[in-house]
């Protein structure tokens, strides 16, 4: 896909959820959309700094949470309990393998959803509103890297 093309994307995601589709905003899901790992606040900053010369660390937080919460990109919790983030393309249901050492980010089809509803109504009769299901490992490339080094 072109860039301007995935910007036009971009502009039409925002404007469709109504959300301003600010300078800053478009330069954020640029940065994203160009790797296939998932970044940090403080990486997607620095790569912005440049460009524009009065955007804080908080704006870039507050527009990862807007895009967030609306689906456009995905959270990724680390097992170091930071945040990063993630722009996904595929908008069926599912889920994600993250690998903790190159950052790759791979979709995976399998949910659970169903048995998972189940299992909590049989088990302690509640309902399920929502869930997240982020698998973490290493991906193949790291394993070989890994056990070659032992």
């Amino acid at each position: 896909m072109k860039l301007n093309d995935m910007e036009d994307d971009h502009f039409l995601a925002l404007k469709n959820l109504k959300l301003k589709a600010t300078p800053k905003r478009l330069a954020i899901l640029r940065v994203l959309a160009t790797e296939s790992a998932y970044l940090s606040p403080e990486e997607i900053w620095r790569r912005l700094k440049d460009r524009f010369k009065k955007i804080g660390l908080p704006t870039v937080y507050r527009n990862l949470e807007d895009l967030s919460e609306r689906n456009i990109i995905s959270k990724v919790i680390h097992p170091n309990r930071q945040l990063y983030y993630y722009l996904c393309r595929n908008r069926d249901h599912h889920h994600h393998f993250i690998c903790i050492s190159c950052h790759k980010v791979e979709d995976i089809n399998f949910c659970g959803e169903k048995e998972i509803e189940e299992e909590v109504t049989r088990k302690i009769q509640g309902q399920v509103i929502s869930h997240i299901l982020q698998v973490n490992g290493f991906c193949k490339k790291c394993t070989c890297r890994k056990g070659s080094h032992q």
